[in-house]
């Protein structure tokens, strides 16, 4: 993986950066590290442990072959990753496909009732696995949606303790206290790590087992991402080099920050990654409890849909926006263009290309066109999507909100603003609404 930055620096210095800014932030990595080691946060350390793959590996060989469709249940952080997963290391028609080999995967990551209801018209109950995923185990919405496919499981006189497994804290919720009195089968989504923070768990890792995917390689990957994490020279830790440059650019009013992957397979990453910024950078106080309403704001696009939809804005709107291409050296295809018009000129540009070639050229262009408009925007350049690379793109980006936190002095693990949607629900279910 390399951070290209060319871009970035060919932009005015009113709406880009020098080289030499970015390494002068470089004496603050180690206090940075220590204060992130001080939170007690372990989304960077509990890849070394090998028993939870280990478990994962087992409850695979356990099930294979059991269940036609794989249904998760999750919302936020116990959904993104696992969608990430899928759209970037299957087929993108996987479930379509005529020849599987492994079980069709959902994710309900909504409580919307027509999409609850119309998952039924797709499943046979008897041949369908539900994994329940809530960090605290007590989510309202997953509790809900456990409770109507649990009354499902029984009325059609089936053993929960085949069809549910859970992912939840090792000790605490509503969940865990089932599990336990149930002897409903769980996995652990380690204490000191949050939700949003959790795809490198079995949160993840045990649905993307289920449908094939590699978690050895993809541990490896982050793991590879990690140890850059924690290097204290600014030119090999990348997720230090991007928070700097995020940082120092919401000085020069870019506060909007758009994820603009050029691979299909990537769609759903920028979505991940989108929970990730917002929940842990958007904070009303900081670590002195002062009032800094601070925050960046996430908007996805993909090339080269969005260079017809978005671009216009980018190029000619308003100044606000950073912009972070990823791009892929290598698809898993090479797709020709057929020259079916060899004498008309018009076309002749599309002689000899193939839409690998075109779709690369298309993003070398955009970005192009985006600084030679002083819009600042960098590459970050992955060989292929694979296990590894993902792994990597995965612990990149959690590292550098991690860092972030520590430049704008607020607590990036945490998520105040959510609690209080939550509180009037629950009142108004009880009480009505007001």
């Amino acid at each position: 993986m390399k951070l290209n930055i060319d871009n970035l620096l060919a932009v005015n210095n009113k709406h880009g950066l020098r080289q030499k800014d970015i390494n002068a932030q470089g004496s603050n990595i180690e206090k940075f590290l220590n204060q992130i080691d001080d939170r007690n946060q372990g989304f960077y350390s509990f890849i070394d442990e090998k028993e939870f793959i280990e478990k994962i590996e087992a409850y695979s060989r356990e099930i294979k072959n059991k269940f036609k469709d794989i249904i998760v249940l999750g919302i936020g952080g116990s959904a993104l990753g696992t969608i990430s997963l899928k759209q970037s290391l299957t087929h993108l028609f996987e479930n379509e496909l005529i020849n599987r080999k492994h079980p069709k995967l959902h994710v309900l990551d909504n409580i919307s009732p027509d999409l609850i209801k119309a998952i039924e018209d797709i499943i046979d109950f008897k041949k369908t696995l539900f994994i329940v995923v809530s960090k605290s185990g007590n989510t309202p919405e997953i509790l809900a949606q456990y409770f109507y496919f649990l009354n499902k499981i029984k009325k059609r006189k089936l053993n929960p303790q085949k069809h549910f497994v859970f992912i939840t804290d090792p000790k605490k919720g509503h969940l865990r206290k089932i599990a336990n009195s149930e002897n409903i089968k769980a996995f652990v989504v380690p204490e000191n790590v949050g939700g949003r923070f959790s795809v490198l768990s079995a949160v993840g890792l045990l649905p993307a087992k289920l449908i094939g995917v590699d978690i050895k390689k993809l541990i490896n990957g982050a793991k590879i991402m990690r140890d850059r994490f924690r290097s204290l020279d600014v030119l090999k830790n990348l997720s230090f080099q991007i928070a700097t440059i995020q940082y120092l650019l919401s000085k020069k009013g870019k506060t909007i920050q758009v994820m603009m992957p050029y691979s299909q397979h990537l769609i759903r990453f920028s979505d991940w990654y989108r929970q990730l910024l917002s929940e842990s950078i958007g904070k009303a106080k900081n670590n002195k409890g002062e009032n800094v309403n601070i925050g960046l704001t996430p908007v996805n696009a993909i090339g080269v849909t969005d260079q017809h939809s978005q671009l216009q804005l980018y190029n000619e709107g308003p100044n606000d926006k950073f912009f972070m291409f990823i791009s892929v050296n290598k698809f898993r295809t090479n797709v020709k263009i057929p020259n079916l018009y060899p004498n008309n000129k018009d076309v002749a540009f599309l002689k000899g290309v193939s839409f690998n070639k075109l779709f690369q050229t298309e993003m070398k262009a955009t970005a192009k066109s985006l600084s030679r408009n002083n819009r600042p925007n960098i590459f970050i350049e992955i060989e292929e999507v694979d296990e590894v690379s993902l792994g990597q793109l995965f612990m990149l980006f959690e590292c550098s909100v991690a860092f972030l936190g520590e430049f704008y002095n607020i607590n990036a693990f945490d998520q105040p603003g959510v609690e209080l949607s939550k509180l009037l629900t629950k009142e108004y279910l009880i009480n009505g609404y007001k």
